[in-house]
């Protein structure tokens, strides 16, 4: 018996944009509405490979949503395969974990789609593609139990594979739920682990497969780099080939842009030109959103950081003249460069201007500071809430000095002395 499976997880349909309402270019509706388009590209991916089963390991929602559209889309899309005759096996993960909304959104579903349980493990079976699948939902946000040790032992004669979301023995910024090591599912016996809750695609094992597929479309700068699903063809009960599927819509990017060889802003602006078309060709026909980082010791160093704002500004400017438009939104750009071999301040009796720098981190400093931070974000209601947790402003009010803050006064400083 030969056929495909489709393993994605991770949708986060209608995942709420925090942080970036309070950035005015920030193209919100296209990357409010990217979850649901990349959702319906691996929907039309299942039906154009005719894939048998699509296993969905968790976070399918972002939380206890309120607008029943966002369930109602999804049935939607379940439909849609099920009108093909292709199935579906889901379980849920932290971000929604069993709840009356998800209870009463799952009534809804076709026959042809199950989530599993969350009180126990489960298996559904397909005789005529002798397939097992195995799984447990989250029954709670925060499942900090070895769940996997009670998922039941392979069934003979059959593929079998196990849905599960985990952090595994702990992933770097994901919280360590449902804990377990790799050696225990590689014991486990079973031909294949569909992973899901680490949002960053990883094979982690080959033998048996055990494999993140990563999150279907990133939603922030911190998820850069192409997101898909994972494509599996089965032959005779062997797995024969893992694809990386990519569905994402919108692509976002960290563009590292060395100008150490650059000897003033035109040459700058010429490598920067030329990083931004290579992402563009790269990234195909998605939209763009990106951070840029101006890094290398270089002779434009001072010309850049004399100006950092009109600087960033005009690079914004050669960028987005450089693509078609609507095709890239620049969510930062930041001038990390330095001097060529330690520039020397042309004023020496000027340097000691850079000591002072050290002495903002006094008590009486960051009480100054924390009161001026806080007077400007009251002046503008709900700009606190709408800044991410880490903005400079921020943390400020909170009587904390941003060691990049103090960083960037430095640079900025050596720059306007080392330039007279």
């Amino acid at each position: 018996m030969n056929y495909r499976l489709l393993h994605c997880a991770d949708l986060h349909l209608d995942s709420p944009l925090r942080g970036l309402s309070a950035a005015a270019d920030a193209p919100a509706d296209l990357l409010r509405t990217a979850s649901r388009r990349a959702f319906e590209n691996l929907i039309d991916l299942a039906i154009a490979e005719a894939v048998a089963v699509v296993l969905i390991a968790g976070d399918i929602f972002d939380g206890d949503w309120k607008d029943w559209h966002t369930g109602q889309f999804f049935v939607r899309g379940l439909a849609r395969l099920a009108q093909a005759g292709i199935h579906v096996v889901a379980i849920s993960g932290n971000h929604d974990a069993a709840s009356e909304i998800s209870r009463k959104l799952e009534s809804a579903w076709p026959k042809q789609a199950r989530l599993l349980d969350h009180r126990k493990p489960q298996t559904v079976d397909f005789p005529a593609l002798d397939l097992s699948i195995h799984g447990r939902s989250f029954a709670t946000r925060a499942v900090l139990d070895n769940i996997a040790k009670d998922y039941p032992r392979p069934v003979p004669g059959h593929l079998n594979i196990g849905l599960l979301h985990t952090a595994l023995e702990g992933r770097e910024g994901h919280e360590p739920y449902a804990p377990c090591t790799l050696q225990q599912l590689r014991d486990f016996g079973y031909d294949y682990w569909a992973l899901g809750h680490v949002h960053g695609r990883a094979e982690l094992s080959r033998d048996p497969w055990i494999v993140f597929p990563g999150n279907l479309q990133a939603r922030h700068i911190n998820e850069a780099g192409e997101k898909g699903a994972t494509l599996m063809t089965v032959e005779d009960r062997r797995i024969v080939a893992v694809e990386h599927r990519v569905l994402d819509v919108v692509r976002w990017l960290r563009l590292s842009v060395d100008v150490s060889g650059c000897v003033d802003l035109d040459a700058v602006e010429a490598v920067w030109l030329e990083s931004v078309r290579d992402a563009a060709r790269a990234a195909g026909d998605r939209f763009i959103a990106a951070r840029a980082s101006f890094v290398g010791a270089s002779p434009a160093h001072a010309a850049l950081l004399s100006d950092p704002i009109g600087n960033q500004d005009r690079l914004r400017n050669v960028a987005l003249t450089a693509l078609p438009p609507g095709a890239l939104w620049l969510e930062r750009i930041e001038l990390a460069t330095t001097p060529p071999g330690g520039a020397a301040i042309a004023d020496p009796e000027a340097a000691p201007l850079l000591h002072l720098l050290g002495d903002l981190g006094g008590e009486a400093q960051l009480a100054a500071l924390a009161a001026w931070s806080t007077e400007l974000l009251n002046k503008a209601p709900g700009l606190r809430e709408a800044l991410p947790a880490d903005h400079p402003a921020v943390a400020l009010a909170a009587g904390a000095l941003p060691a990049a803050l103090l960083d960037q006064a430095r640079a900025l400083l050596r720059a306007r002395l080392a330039g007279g």
